[in-house]
């Protein structure tokens, strides 16, 4: 039969033994030292002047002076003697200078690695639950790059299923973005927390947008919301060719062109404005008061009207009074016109003539 414990080195008393209370209070004091064990520094190596009784060190590889020859050993000061244990591999001890918990480990006291990995639940700050897995209460949270770049990832699992950021008051939901539902990316809106809006909608495919914050079409006034392209501007361009289809703008905005019978300009809404400067001469046949050409003068518009125009002239001549008369009515294509003058001239004479009306 062993003297000793299998674990501690616990003296046992034995048949017969004398002073059978010398090995029990030996056995006593290895309980004391080494039970609960705190001790109050980690790898020591010069003992106190003034230990305090019961004070157990934890001693490194080349303890000195009393501590002598006895390295990585527990030492215990029994009022009046240190007393020296060999720590058995696993031993935890709880370090009360550094306030953290040590396990001795290949022959050392080293600090035991924490097991984070598929954890139940983390709080921070306050309590995780079944739902919210992580859960931080705190002023705020940082997530910083590692010395590049940082992205934060929600993944889900199926096309119908939720990744998103919800944003809460008093944990009602009030906005929302992410991809819900689908694979395209939306931003949500509620005021009460059950009915939401899509504000915006940005298509996976296509990455055009669409939502109540977007324009429905080209007569959508409605305020605040944003103008689409497709509608007001066409191909996405203010200069260029116009087009209406069923009155809604199909082109660009303004579109300008020139030809040798004068220049135009056609709006996106269906109006077009031609200009031409003319210049005639041989104003020498009489008119009542005035004096004109001895034919009508035809201007055949730069650009096809929808419907006839409103057609306009004015005179340029630098003194005496002079115009334009309109000799018939417009068509779509051209009108009949002529200058007059209040004096006869046979040399050129200078005339604008202006037409407005709809080329769609």
């Amino acid at each position: 039969m062993s003297i000793t414990s299998a674990r501690l080195g616990l003296p046992y008393l034995m048949p017969a033994q004398a002073q059978k209370h010398v090995t029990h209070n030996e056995a006593l004091q290895y309980l004391d030292a080494l039970t609960q064990l705190v001790v109050e520094g980690i790898g020591e190596t010069v003992p106190p002047v003034l230990p305090v009784t019961g004070a157990v060190y934890a001693l490194g590889a080349a303890p000195l002076n009393a501590w002598a020859g006895h390295a990585n050993q527990l030492a215990y000061w029994a009022e009046t003697a240190w007393l020296f244990f060999d720590p058995s591999e696993g031993w935890q001890a709880w370090d009360s200078a550094t306030n953290a918990l040590y396990v001795f480990q290949g022959g050392q006291w080293v600090r035991p690695a924490l097991l984070l990995q598929n954890l139940p639940g983390v709080g921070i700050g306050t309590t995780s639950d079944a739902s919210n897995k992580l859960s931080v209460s705190a002023d705020a949270t940082l997530l910083n790059n590692a010395g590049a770049g940082h992205q934060l990832k929600l993944n889900k699992s199926g096309l119908g299923d939720t990744a998103s950021l919800l944003y809460q008051t008093g944990f009602v939901g009030h906005a929302e973005l992410g991809l819900t539902g689908d694979n395209s990316f939306h931003v949500k809106v509620s005021a009460d927390g059950s009915a939401w809006t899509e504000a915006l909608v940005v298509n996976a495919a296509s990455g055009l947008v669409s939502g109540a914050a977007v324009q429905a079409n080209a007569q959508d006034t409605t305020a605040g919301r944003l103008a689409r392209a497709d509608y007001v501007y066409g191909k996405g361009s203010l200069l260029g060719t116009v087009g209406l289809t069923g009155g809604v703008p199909t082109g660009a905005v303004i579109q300008r062109g020139s030809t040798a019978n004068g220049e135009f300009t056609r709006f996106a809404d269906g109006t077009q404005i031609c200009w031409f400067t003319a210049s005639v001469g041989g104003l020498t046949t009489a008119d009542g008061a005035m004096f004109t050409t001895s034919a009508n003068q035809t201007w055949t518009f730069p650009a096809a009207f929808s419907t006839a125009p409103q057609v306009w002239g004015a005179g340029q001549r630098s003194s005496g009074a002079s115009g334009v008369s309109m000799r018939a009515a417009p068509t779509t294509t051209s009108v009949a016109w002529r200058p007059w003058a209040t004096a006869s001239t046979s040399g050129a004479y200078g005339s604008m003539l202006v037409a407005i009306g709809r080329w769609a």
